[in-house]
């Protein structure tokens, strides 16, 4: 079965993500084609990137950083939920995705953001550069969510039907290309 991790990039406090993993995850639990499971970038206090060795070679010295290898390792898709943080993503998530690279290789990548004036687009728009970059496949749909429309008082999140169709979508793509890279993951082993 394909394994999806829903990642919750905002860390905190006050933060909405959480709701937005929660309804994301929900939906995703209702596919007979995947199993997902929220994995939520606070939960692991990872630090400033603190390991002496570049991610590419794999040598992790600190425990924080062979524990989220080791979760990011299980999954061969992703879907990141994500909140615009002046015009980009927030830097906790960030450092989460810099601490790790053949993790993140041959994967998929779906994107749900969330904002006030572009309703997270510019966060998903540096996701996929960054993603390009560890041979992570962003997918084509994704869901941006006004924090102005989507959100009662900004602060609790109230989803709508139209976004079901939306969040269906991009789960089918996230599992099919999942599924499409896993003979070269394989590989990788």
């Amino acid at each position: 079965m394909t394994r999806i991790a829903i990642i919750v990039g905002s860390t905190r406090p006050g933060r909405v993500g959480r709701q937005v993993a929660d309804w994301v995850a929900e939906h995703g639990r209702k596919r007979q084609d995947a199993e997902v499971e929220i994995v939520d970038v606070a939960d692991f206090a990872l630090p400033v990137f603190d390991e002496p060795h570049s991610p590419l070679m794999g040598m992790y010295e600190h425990e924080h950083t062979r524990a989220w290898s080791a979760k990011i390792t299980e999954f061969d898709g992703y879907v990141f939920v994500t909140p615009e943080y002046n015009r980009s993503l927030p830097s906790a998530l960030k450092n989460a995705i810099d601490y790790l690279y053949k993790e993140w290789n041959n994967k998929a990548a779906g994107f749900v953001a969330y904002g006030s004036t572009v309703s997270g687009a510019r966060a998903v728009e540096h996701l996929r550069l960054i993603g390009a970059a560890l041979q992570l496949a962003g997918v084509r749909t994704q869901l941006n969510l006004s924090l102005v429309t989507d959100f009662e008082s900004f602060t609790t999140f109230v989803p709508t039907e139209r976004h079901e169709a939306t969040l269906a979508q991009l789960f089918t793509e996230v599992v099919a290309w999942a599924e499409a890279l896993a003979p070269l993951r394989a590989g990788q082993q």
